[in-house]
Protein backbone atom coordinates (compact mmCIF):
# COMPACT_ATOMS: atom_id res chain seq x y z
CA UNK A 1 0.00 0.00 0.00
CA UNK A 2 1.43 3.15 -0.67
CA UNK A 3 -1.63 5.70 0.98
CA UNK A 4 -1.27 6.92 4.04
CA UNK A 5 -4.18 9.38 6.05
CA UNK A 6 -3.16 12.17 8.42
CA UNK A 7 -5.14 14.79 9.64
CA UNK A 8 -3.71 18.16 10.82
CA UNK A 9 -5.60 19.22 13.93
CA UNK A 10 -5.73 23.20 14.14
CA UNK A 11 -7.11 23.48 17.32
CA UNK A 12 -7.80 26.40 19.34
CA UNK A 13 -6.40 25.97 22.93
CA UNK A 14 -6.59 27.96 26.23
CA UNK A 15 -3.19 28.36 27.92
CA UNK A 16 -2.51 25.75 30.23
CA UNK A 17 -2.49 22.19 30.63
CA UNK A 18 -4.81 21.16 27.46
CA UNK A 19 -3.88 17.43 27.77
CA UNK A 20 -7.74 16.58 28.04
CA UNK A 21 -8.84 19.20 26.06
CA UNK A 22 -6.52 18.15 23.05
CA UNK A 23 -7.17 14.03 23.91
CA UNK A 24 -10.89 14.74 23.28
CA UNK A 25 -10.64 16.14 19.80
CA UNK A 26 -8.58 13.33 18.83
CA UNK A 27 -10.87 10.93 19.99
CA UNK A 28 -13.47 12.98 17.90
CA UNK A 29 -11.07 12.93 15.38
CA UNK A 30 -10.66 8.90 14.67
CA UNK A 31 -14.81 8.77 15.39
CA UNK A 32 -15.52 10.63 12.89
CA UNK A 33 -12.74 9.55 10.49
CA UNK A 34 -11.98 5.88 11.84
CA UNK A 35 -9.68 5.35 8.23
CA UNK A 36 -7.21 7.76 9.95
CA UNK A 37 -3.54 6.48 10.33
CA UNK A 38 -2.13 9.85 11.98
CA UNK A 39 -3.01 12.78 13.74
CA UNK A 40 -0.54 15.84 13.85
CA UNK A 41 -0.84 18.25 16.55
CA UNK A 42 0.56 21.84 16.46
CA UNK A 43 3.97 23.27 17.98
CA UNK A 44 3.67 23.61 21.96
CA UNK A 45 0.24 22.96 22.42
CA UNK A 46 0.20 20.78 25.76
CA UNK A 47 0.81 24.02 27.89
CA UNK A 48 1.47 27.29 25.92
CA UNK A 49 4.28 29.11 24.63
CA UNK A 50 5.72 29.99 27.88
CA UNK A 51 9.34 27.81 29.46
CA UNK A 52 8.14 27.92 32.74
CA UNK A 53 6.16 24.65 31.77
CA UNK A 54 9.08 22.97 30.63
CA UNK A 55 9.35 19.38 32.01
CA UNK A 56 12.15 16.41 32.33
CA UNK A 57 11.17 13.96 29.53
CA UNK A 58 9.12 11.47 29.81
CA UNK A 59 6.77 14.25 30.53
CA UNK A 60 2.59 13.53 31.33
CA UNK A 61 1.30 14.04 27.64
CA UNK A 62 4.14 11.84 26.77
CA UNK A 63 2.10 9.08 28.83
CA UNK A 64 -0.75 10.15 27.27
CA UNK A 65 -0.37 10.11 24.01
CA UNK A 66 1.80 7.15 24.51
CA UNK A 67 -1.80 5.48 25.57
CA UNK A 68 -4.41 6.81 23.35
CA UNK A 69 -2.08 5.94 20.06
CA UNK A 70 -2.41 2.62 21.39
CA UNK A 71 -6.46 2.68 22.45
CA UNK A 72 -7.35 4.65 18.99
CA UNK A 73 -4.50 2.40 16.90
CA UNK A 74 -3.33 5.69 15.86
CA UNK A 75 -0.15 7.06 15.30
CA UNK A 76 0.04 10.40 17.09
CA UNK A 77 2.87 13.60 16.51
CA UNK A 78 2.96 15.20 19.81
CA UNK A 79 3.56 18.62 18.43
CA UNK A 80 5.92 20.10 20.65
CA UNK A 81 6.16 20.80 24.19
CA UNK A 82 9.28 22.24 26.60
CA UNK A 83 11.46 19.54 27.77
CA UNK A 84 13.66 20.24 30.55
CA UNK A 85 16.79 18.60 30.37
CA UNK A 86 19.29 19.27 33.55
CA UNK A 87 20.31 23.00 32.74
CA UNK A 88 18.86 23.20 29.43
CA UNK A 89 15.15 23.40 27.47
CA UNK A 90 14.83 22.22 24.04
CA UNK A 91 11.57 22.69 22.00
CA UNK A 92 10.63 18.95 21.58
CA UNK A 93 8.36 16.81 19.77
CA UNK A 94 7.55 13.38 20.04
CA UNK A 95 6.09 10.30 17.51
CA UNK A 96 4.16 7.70 18.82
CA UNK A 97 3.37 4.94 16.79
CA UNK A 98 -0.28 2.81 16.71
CA UNK A 99 1.36 0.06 19.13
CA UNK A 100 1.36 3.23 22.12
CA UNK A 101 5.19 3.05 21.49
CA UNK A 102 7.55 6.04 21.34
CA UNK A 103 9.80 5.77 18.02
CA UNK A 104 11.38 9.18 17.81
CA UNK A 105 11.85 12.59 19.59
CA UNK A 106 13.27 15.42 17.84
CA UNK A 107 14.63 19.09 19.52
CA UNK A 108 13.65 21.63 17.39
CA UNK A 109 17.37 23.00 15.34
CA UNK A 110 16.07 26.50 15.05
CA UNK A 111 14.61 28.22 17.98
CA UNK A 112 12.79 31.07 17.39
CA UNK A 113 15.75 33.42 18.49
CA UNK A 114 15.85 36.18 19.39
CA UNK A 115 12.14 35.55 21.01
CA UNK A 116 12.57 31.86 21.98
CA UNK A 117 15.79 33.17 23.53
CA UNK A 118 15.90 30.32 26.54
CA UNK A 119 15.48 27.78 24.22
CA UNK A 120 18.60 25.37 23.13
CA UNK A 121 19.19 24.31 19.49
CA UNK A 122 19.04 20.34 19.11
CA UNK A 123 21.55 19.09 16.82
CA UNK A 124 19.88 15.70 15.30
CA UNK A 125 17.63 15.43 12.19
CA UNK A 126 15.07 13.16 12.36
CA UNK A 127 13.05 11.19 10.15
CA UNK A 128 10.53 7.88 10.84
CA UNK A 129 9.35 4.82 9.17
CA UNK A 130 5.46 3.87 8.98
CA UNK A 131 4.59 1.01 7.13
CA UNK A 132 3.99 3.23 4.02
CA UNK A 133 6.00 6.16 3.78
CA UNK A 134 9.41 7.91 5.51
CA UNK A 135 8.60 10.92 7.30
CA UNK A 136 10.52 13.82 8.12
CA UNK A 137 9.62 15.98 11.78
CA UNK A 138 11.12 19.82 11.61
CA UNK A 139 9.20 22.26 13.91
CA UNK A 140 7.75 25.77 12.87
CA UNK A 141 11.04 28.41 12.14
CA UNK A 142 12.62 25.03 10.57
CA UNK A 143 10.93 25.66 7.71
CA UNK A 144 12.71 29.14 7.12
CA UNK A 145 15.87 27.15 6.41
CA UNK A 146 15.99 24.82 3.72
CA UNK A 147 18.79 23.09 4.70
CA UNK A 148 16.57 21.41 7.46
CA UNK A 149 14.26 20.10 4.33
CA UNK A 150 16.57 19.38 2.23
CA UNK A 151 18.74 17.05 4.98
CA UNK A 152 15.80 15.27 5.76
CA UNK A 153 14.43 14.31 2.09
CA UNK A 154 18.36 13.05 1.62
CA UNK A 155 17.45 10.93 4.69
CA UNK A 156 14.41 9.51 2.29
CA UNK A 157 12.16 11.70 3.96
CA UNK A 158 8.57 11.69 1.34
CA UNK A 159 6.87 13.62 3.73
CA UNK A 160 7.37 16.87 5.97
CA UNK A 161 5.74 17.56 9.36
CA UNK A 162 6.09 20.62 10.59
CA UNK A 163 4.40 21.32 13.57
CA UNK A 164 3.62 25.76 14.00
CA UNK A 165 2.83 28.37 16.62
CA UNK A 166 2.86 31.56 14.40
CA UNK A 167 0.46 34.40 15.19
CA UNK A 168 1.88 37.53 13.83
CA UNK A 169 1.46 38.86 9.98
CA UNK A 170 4.24 36.31 8.04
CA UNK A 171 2.32 33.45 8.53
CA UNK A 172 1.85 34.33 4.62
CA UNK A 173 5.08 33.87 3.88
CA UNK A 174 5.38 30.37 5.60
CA UNK A 175 2.54 29.19 3.84
CA UNK A 176 4.75 30.30 0.37
CA UNK A 177 7.50 28.48 1.89
CA UNK A 178 5.58 25.23 2.44
CA UNK A 179 4.35 25.24 -1.04
CA UNK A 180 8.05 26.02 -2.26
CA UNK A 181 9.52 23.52 -0.32
CA UNK A 182 7.06 20.41 -1.40
CA UNK A 183 8.04 21.56 -5.08
CA UNK A 184 11.70 21.94 -4.27
CA UNK A 185 11.80 18.40 -2.63
CA UNK A 186 8.64 16.46 -4.90
CA UNK A 187 7.07 15.57 -0.89
CA UNK A 188 4.32 16.24 1.17
CA UNK A 189 4.37 19.32 3.34
CA UNK A 190 1.98 19.91 6.17
CA UNK A 191 2.29 22.57 8.61
CA UNK A 192 -0.21 22.40 11.88
CA UNK A 193 -0.81 25.79 12.91
CA UNK A 194 -2.78 26.33 16.26
CA UNK A 195 -5.94 29.00 15.81
CA UNK A 196 -6.95 31.25 18.88
CA UNK A 197 -4.88 32.73 21.97
CA UNK A 198 -1.48 31.17 20.24
CA UNK A 199 -2.24 31.36 16.26
CA UNK A 200 -3.58 32.58 13.69
CA UNK A 201 -4.75 29.20 11.84
CA UNK A 202 -4.00 28.46 8.35
CA UNK A 203 -2.77 25.61 8.54
CA UNK A 204 -1.73 23.83 5.19
CA UNK A 205 -1.27 20.80 3.20
CA UNK A 206 0.49 21.05 0.31
CA UNK A 207 1.28 18.36 -2.63
CA UNK A 208 4.69 16.91 -4.10
CA UNK A 209 4.01 19.36 -7.17
CA UNK A 210 3.68 22.05 -4.74
CA UNK A 211 0.18 22.79 -5.50
CA UNK A 212 -2.29 23.68 -1.97
CA UNK A 213 -4.31 20.80 -1.06
CA UNK A 214 -6.27 22.47 1.64
CA UNK A 215 -5.53 25.85 3.91
CA UNK A 216 -7.34 26.17 6.71
CA UNK A 217 -8.99 29.35 7.59
CA UNK A 218 -8.13 30.88 11.36
CA UNK A 219 -10.91 29.06 13.05
CA UNK A 220 -10.60 25.48 14.58
CA UNK A 221 -10.54 22.65 12.16
CA UNK A 222 -9.82 18.68 11.55
CA UNK A 223 -8.09 18.69 8.26
CA UNK A 224 -8.55 14.78 7.34
CA UNK A 225 -6.28 13.74 4.30
CA UNK A 226 -5.02 10.84 2.45
CA UNK A 227 -1.34 11.22 1.17
CA UNK A 228 -0.77 9.10 -2.21
CA UNK A 229 2.99 8.12 -2.09
CA UNK A 230 2.96 7.14 -5.41
CA UNK A 231 3.11 10.07 -6.70
CA UNK A 232 6.19 11.29 -4.60
CA UNK A 233 8.04 8.82 -5.99
CA UNK A 234 6.62 9.17 -9.52
CA UNK A 235 7.96 12.55 -9.34
CA UNK A 236 11.46 11.81 -7.90
CA UNK A 237 11.35 9.50 -10.78
CA UNK A 238 10.29 11.38 -13.81
CA UNK A 239 10.38 15.13 -12.59
CA UNK A 240 7.85 17.92 -11.48
CA UNK A 241 5.22 17.58 -14.01
CA UNK A 242 8.28 15.51 -16.47
CA UNK A 243 9.82 18.07 -16.14
CA UNK A 244 12.28 18.95 -13.58
CA UNK A 245 14.48 16.20 -11.27
CA UNK A 246 16.13 19.13 -8.72
CA UNK A 247 16.86 15.60 -6.26
CA UNK A 248 19.13 14.41 -9.49
CA UNK A 249 20.87 16.90 -10.01
CA UNK A 250 21.51 18.05 -6.53
CA UNK A 251 22.70 14.74 -5.99
CA UNK A 252 24.84 14.44 -8.79
CA UNK A 253 26.51 17.87 -8.15
CA UNK A 254 30.39 18.05 -7.33
CA UNK A 255 30.54 21.75 -6.19
CA UNK A 256 30.88 22.60 -2.65
CA UNK A 257 28.90 25.01 -0.84
CA UNK A 258 31.67 27.43 1.27
CA UNK A 259 28.61 28.48 3.58
CA UNK A 260 28.47 25.11 5.02
CA UNK A 261 32.33 25.20 6.20
CA UNK A 262 33.68 26.14 9.57
CA UNK A 263 34.40 29.79 7.91
CA UNK A 264 30.64 30.73 7.38
CA UNK A 265 31.19 33.45 9.77
CA UNK A 266 33.61 34.87 7.67
CA UNK A 267 31.65 35.18 4.67
CA UNK A 268 31.27 39.06 3.91
CA UNK A 269 27.59 38.60 3.44
CA UNK A 270 27.03 37.35 7.05
CA UNK A 271 29.99 38.53 8.64
CA UNK A 272 28.39 42.07 8.10
CA UNK A 273 24.65 41.29 9.68
CA UNK A 274 25.76 41.74 13.07
CA UNK A 275 24.84 40.37 16.41
CA UNK A 276 21.72 38.54 16.40
CA UNK A 277 19.50 40.42 18.86
CA UNK A 278 15.93 42.34 19.56
CA UNK A 279 15.65 44.62 16.50
CA UNK A 280 15.88 48.37 17.50
CA UNK A 281 13.43 51.08 17.38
Amino acid sequence: MSYFSIAAMQLDLPEGNNLALITERIRQAKQRFPWLNMVVLSELCTTGPATKHAVPFPSEAEHTFAGLSEELDLWIVSGSQFEKDQDKIFNTSSVFNNHGERVTRYRKIFPFKPYEQDVSPGTEFTVFDTPQARIGLAICYDLWFPEVARTLVCMGAEVLLYPTMTGTIDRAVELDMAKATAAMFQCYVIAVNPCGNFGNGRSIIVGPDGRCIHQAGETEEIIPYELDLNLVRRSRENGLDKLGQPLKSFRDSTISYPQYGEGKADLPGLKQLGELKFPSE
